[in-house]
């Protein structure tokens, strides 16, 4: 038995079920809201959802089109689950005849002048929240802020750390994400379900796909566009000196050059600037406090205050940030994909997490640990030539994972970890049973290789059950409550402005608030 197998028995050996059954799950997902004949929707975000700044289920993330869901925090899988499609029914009750686009890669792209920015009202809050998206605008362009992902958020009970190793809460998230770095390949191999992309999102930019069909570029063995170099990684992350060592060390390197978030971004702003701020935006797992949780957002915009206040606060979670919609499910997520995180992320957890040299962290496309697996191409993603039991220490990742999911299943009376586990260990055995490769033949067999006519119909699929579903009247009420609520509280804190937008800009920015 290898060291790191043998701590790991130790470790999962010491957790009692009480622990294991305290593991708790968030999700939020995004999606586009699109017209029935698939054009973006152009609509203001829908009244009736309530108010995008104060709703605390129901919101926008980067344009009034894309609809973000957040669910609360569960213990059962399935729970989770059932509250992230009840809020889907709301929307579709609230939504009229539009339609939540099922993939991550976005629908056919207008003028990158016609997309919407996002508008959260005439408060101080909510205009730096515009202001915010209106930079990252002018860093990344508004057709790539239009992809749609789903984030995991995911944690232990206080009573873990000492059982598992760890000094605290702290000390075990940044391992867990210097491992989750190190490893993130396996995610966006097993579950990377975005391997063809409507040509308008690259209409003016250069890039290496091949045309699969009038209107529809993709790579043969793409697994995941999105988090490929057409999506959420670029070359100045790949050379950015930021410490996943401790939340000090990382604190230190983000504040230090994370520009201006309530100004555009300069031409003459440094490449580590920028890099650094898409090392917080684009991260494909980041620990969370309560200053950067979703629903603190409307207290603490993005940008450098909530990096600043995290120097000196707890961190509470980690956000899995990698995982593409699943376009074969009406939510977006299956609960077999839910469990196999889960087992994931205790073997980030509780596998040993050296720390890096130099403050570096590498990001799992460039990893060492993986010599014979293909690495990410330059322009998209993971090749579906990978195999996990062929990448160096694969098997023994494999086998710990397998004694993770045993340990759940023996604290919660279920197989289902184990069967979910079962399930990802034959996809790398049959690369056809990958989402990425049943996306690609589905639009093969059924329409006629164009992603927008597959995407398109998945999408009415969905509509439709979710629409024919009942949902029952007290949750219904709930939701609709929430939402008159969340206006409320929006006309109240417009109401109560006592300074004006500068004013509040320099205040929020000044050294007296980041106290660093």
């Amino acid at each position: 038995m290898t060291n790191a197998s043998s701590s790991l028995k130790e470790h999962l050996s010491a957790l009692p079920a009480a622990v294991l059954n305290g593991l708790k799950r968030g999700i939020e997902k995004e999606s586009l809201r699109v017209r029935p004949d698939g054009a973006l929707a152009l609509t203001p975000h829908p009244a009736a959802l309530g108010s995008a700044l104060k709703h605390p289920h129901i919101t926008t993330d980067f344009s009034e089109a894309l609809i973000e869901l957040i669910t609360g925090v569960h213990a059962k899988v399935e729970a989770c689950r059932e509250e992230l499609k009840r809020i889907h029914q709301f929307v579709y009750r609230r939504i009229g005849d539009e339609v939540l686009w099922g993939a991550s890669m976005p629908c056919s792209c207008p003028d990158e002048n016609a997309i919407p920015i996002a508008r959260y009202g005439n408060s101080n809050v909510g205009r730096a929240k515009t202001v915010y998206r209106i930079g990252l605008a002018h860093r990344y362009g508004k057709r790539m802020q239009m992809i749609a992902g789903l984030h995991y958020n995911w944690s232990l009970p206080e009573a873990a750390w000492p059982l598992a190793g760890h000094r605290d809460a702290n000390e075990a998230y940044f391992a867990l994400v210097r491992n989750f770095r190190r490893h993130a390949w396996l995610l966006l191999y097993l579950f990377g379900a975005s391997p063809a992309v409507c040509a308008s999102f690259v209409a003016g930019r250069k890039h290496a796909l091949e045309e699969l069909a009038p209107g529809t570029l993709y790579l043969p063995h793409a697994t995941s566009l999105r988090m490929g170099r057409l999506g959420y990684l670029s070359e100045a992350q790949d050379s950015l000196a930021v410490s996943y060592n401790s939340i000090e060390s990382y604190t230190v390197a983000s504040t230090r050059c994370s520009p201006n978030p309530t100004r555009r971004t300069k031409r003459s702003a440094s490449a580590t600037a920028k890099a650094t701020t898409a090392s917080w935006e684009r991260a494909s797992c980041r620990s969370k406090t309560s200053s950067t949780a979703p629903s603190a957002e409307a207290r603490h915009p993005p940008g450098r205050a909530p990096a600043a206040r995290a120097a000196r606060a707890r961190v509470e979670y980690v956000e899995v940030r990698a995982m593409d919609l699943d376009p074969f499910s009406p939510i977006g997520i299956t609960a077999d994909t839910i469990r196999f995180l889960d087992v994931f992320l205790l073997h980030c957890l509780l596998t040993g997490a050296r720390r890096t040299r130099a403050g570096r962290s590498r990001p799992s496309g460039t990893t060492s640990c993986a010599p014979r697996r293909a690495a990410a191409s330059r322009d998209c993603a993971w090749t579906a030539t990978a195999r996990w039991s062929s990448c160096a220490n694969g098997r023994g990742g494999a086998r710990r994972m397998r004694a993770i999911a045993a340990a759940l299943d023996e604290a919660q009376g279920t197989g289902a970890h184990r069967e979910a586990l079962s399930a990802a260990v034959k996809a790398t055995e049959d690369p056809g049973l990958l989402p990425s490769a049943r996306v690609l033949a589905e639009m093969r067999e059924r329409h006629e290789n164009s992603y927008s006519r597959f995407a398109l119909a998945l999408s009415l699929e969905h509509a439709k059950t979710l629409r024919s579903e009942p949902l029952p009247a007290e949750v219904e009420a709930r939701f609709a409550r929430l939402a008159e609520e969340s206006i409320r509280k929006q006309k109240e804190i417009e109401a109560s402005e006592r300074v004006d937008f500068e004013t509040y800009r320099q205040k929020y920015l000044s050294p007296e608030s980041l106290r660093v």
